[in-house]
């Protein structure tokens, strides 16, 4: 757990928490659907590593990446980019897992009485069945994905919108995420963030990330929102 935050508990009313490696470690559902699309295309399959460092900036630039990675022609891309989707449908949330610490993470923000909301660039028709299959859902009051407004985090829009949504002022409203897309999006739209160490930062350190505080898993949130910056740390 690194760095102090100038904010409590008390400070705090709702949260947005993003989806893919903060609380759903899904490059492997991701490597399934890449490679059987780049298998129709007749190309060989991007290497594990090259999507854990590509995801997080949304469906678009993910087939662009890997069509390039794999050396497909450009022109492919709206071919190759509806067959993502048949097979990502078809497998999603099948060779993921949830993250430890996260149900635990929600649980404590729950009886906090915040209100919380999930904000992903994943696409809302993966994003929702995702959240469903792993026992996510029930723990959120909206559910956003990248395709819910005009733009993508890091712009702030996003987080904008949903704190309208959940109706709390940002400055109130916690996201919690993995990458510099979600703490650039939150200072812009003026939200605390809070990073967890394990995700998926483009192959940057994420205590570089510029957030207010990194954690280990996500029920480490709870615990340093206690804390008041410079006071005792207890036991």
């Amino acid at each position: 757990m690194l760095g102090a935050m100038s904010v409590t508990q008390h400070d705090i009313d709702a949260a947005i928490v993003d989806l893919d490696g903060t609380m759903v470690d899904t490059v492997c559902d991701f490597e399934v659907a890449l490679g059987r699309m780049l298998a129709e295309l007749g190309h060989a399959p991007v290497s594990r590593e090259f999507i854990r460092l590509t995801v997080g900036k949304g469906t678009e630039h993910l087939i662009h990446s890997t069509l390039a990675e794999a050396g497909v022609p450009a022109e492919a891309y709206d071919d190759a980019l509806q067959r993502y989707r048949h097979h990502y449908l078809a497998i999603n949330g099948e060779h993921s897992v949830v993250f430890p610490g996260v149900f635990e993470g929600l649980r404590a923000m729950r009886a906090a009485g915040w209100r919380l909301a999930c904000l992903t660039n994943k696409p809302t028709a993966f994003a929702h069945p995702l959240l469903a299959r792993k026992g996510l859902a029930g723990f959120f009051d909206r559910a956003f994905g990248g395709d819910a407004f005009a733009r993508k985090k890091p712009d702030p829009l996003p987080l904008v919108e949903t704190c309208r949504a959940l109706g709390s002022a940002p400055a109130r409203t916690l996201m919690v995420g993995d990458s510099s897309n979600d703490a650039a999006a939150a200072r812009a739209a003026g939200c605390p963030v809070v990073l967890v160490s394990y995700g998926y930062n483009h192959g940057q350190p994420v205590a570089a990330a510029g957030a207010d505080a990194v954690v280990d898993r996500l029920d480490e949130v709870m615990p340093l929102l206690q804390r008041r910056r410079g006071g005792p740390r207890g036991c």
